[in-house]
């Protein structure tokens, strides 16, 4: 599924599609490169999943979980992470098989622990204002 999107404030219908699209599933990988919106977007597709406290980047914290309609929704960025036995150290099996909703910037420095199954969020920059979304189920 592509979307294209022209203003900022056309995220929160991206989010709801984006929901729609995903259905049952609760594993969210987001690719793009630096400054492409991924944060941005998350902020707004946390939401649709019903999140009422202010979204952050956990850049620094690698992982922030919120509270959700449907229980908890773990948002991980993983720039910072250098190797993967960080993950393995902060834990990632407890969030991962929680049955929350996980949400995952950068997740290919992490690639061999993510889930089977997941939705792929790819976020294209066509030009400073313009960006081409795309959902896949993998």
């Amino acid at each position: 599924m592509k979307i294209e999107v022209n203003k900022i404030t056309d995220l929160p219908n991206v989010a709801q599609q984006l929901l729609h699209f995903a259905g049952d599933e609760k594993t969210f990988i987001f690719n793009g490169e630096m400054g492409a919106g991924k944060t941005t977007f998350i902020k707004c597709f946390c939401a649709a999943l019903g999140v009422t406290d202010v979204v952050s980047s956990p850049t620094y914290s690698i992982v922030n979980e919120y509270i959700g309609t449907n229980g908890s929704v773990f948002h991980f960025d993983f720039y910072r992470i250098k190797h993967i036995e960080e993950a393995y150290d902060l834990g990632y099996e407890d969030y991962f098989y929680s049955g929350g909703t996980l949400l995952i910037e950068w997740p290919e420095r992490v690639e061999e622990i993510l889930p089977e199954h997941y939705i792929k969020v790819e976020i294209t920059i066509d030009d400073e204002n313009s960006r081409l979304f795309n959902f896949a189920k993998i």
